[in-house]
């Protein structure tokens, strides 16, 4: 008997193990064609849905959306969705937006020909580059995309946007992030990118800004496209101006009038520090000669202050007192 325990208990570590080795595996992946690309998620909201009334909804959403979801909702709803309460609080207060969405959002896997080949683009450019799985998935709209170190997690709910989109329901910042399913390759780019990225104790509104826009950057050159669309119109306009305050607040740590701020931002666009850091990166990659090496050091580089300065950016305003 004692023996039969033994036996079990070594059958079970060695299960465990080769479960562990399997999935550090695809998280250290560092093929681009090995990358999983997952939406089964999708799916499952949308049978949750059909089946939801205003007198089950919570129930059904738990049990028949998050509860069998992947592993990356389970991370998405740790990380942005928050509870079940806070997911049909949010389909609740924007039934047409969410109603009209289905049909793009199940069209997702049509993009992936266009993911992969960014994939492949990265690791012509940074062949160190390691490609984790990606989840697509449905949530409640505050989040286009982030990552855990299960993989990269895309909010397909931010890119139901279309020309029959009903507006009435829509704030200004939904107005303007909301996207088309079409862009849904570039926010995987950028979230692939911060994957890439070294992790920094530097918590300066400089740095935050610089691994922010950078990862448009980089995005943008493996994609074609970028997430911040809407913030080039208006930064490229004011350019002068931002760079005037964003200097006079770039070494503190207070990233509120720059970045993460939601619907929060008034004026003005919100979260312009990805443009400013757009701004840095793309100098620093066009004024250096070796262009792989420009990509790593951007990636991987935590002096940023030494990043700012051999980009050069600031030269484009020497006549403006800092």
């Amino acid at each position: 008997m004692r023996y039969s325990y033994i036996l079990s208990f070594i059958l079970l570590t060695l299960f465990a193990a080769g479960i562990h080795a399997q999935e550090s595996d695809v998280l250290q992946n560092q093929d681009p064609s090995r990358a999983k690309i997952v939406t089964s998620d999708i799916d499952l909201f949308w049978k949750a849905y059909d089946k939801a009334t205003p007198e089950n909804d919570l129930i059904v959403y738990r049990d028949e959306y998050l509860k069998k979801g992947s592993v990356g909702l389970k991370e998405f709803t740790r990380t942005r969705i928050g509870s079940v309460c806070d997911l049909v609080a949010t389909i609740e207060a924007h039934p047409q937006y969410y109603r009209q969405m289905r049909e793009g959002s199940l069209t997702v896997k049509k993009y992936e020909p266009k993911i992969r080949a960014s994939f492949v683009r990265l690791k012509e450019i940074y062949p160190e580059a390691v490609f984790p799985p990606v989840y697509f998935v449905v949530g409640r709209m505050n989040s286009a995309g982030t990552l855990t170190d299960k993989g990269l997690l895309i909010g397909v709910d931010m890119f139901g946007k279309s020309e029959s989109t009903p507006l009435d329901e829509l704030g200004s910042w939904h107005r303007a992030v909301l996207s088309s399913v079409d862009r849904l390759p570039y926010i995987v780019a950028h979230e692939l990118i911060h994957y890439q990225q070294a992790r920094v104790n530097d918590n300066t509104l400089l740095a935050a800004a610089f691994r922010e826009g950078s990862a448009d950057f980089i995005g943008e050159l493996i994609s074609g496209g970028q997430i911040n669309p809407h913030l080039r119109e208006y930064g490229n306009a004011n350019e002068r101006e931002l760079w005037v305050e964003f200097v006079k607040e770039m070494n503190g740590t207070d990233r509120s009038r720059w970045l993460y701020q939601g619907d929060k931002a008034k004026d003005r666009p919100a979260d312009l520090g990805y443009y400013i850091g757009y701004k840095i990166a793309e100098a620093f990659y066009k004024n250096s000669p070796d262009k792989k090496e420009a990509v790593m050091e951007i990636l991987l580089g935590d002096d940023f202050t030494s990043l700012l300065e051999r980009s050069r950016y600031a030269e484009k305003f020497r006549s403006v007192r800092e």
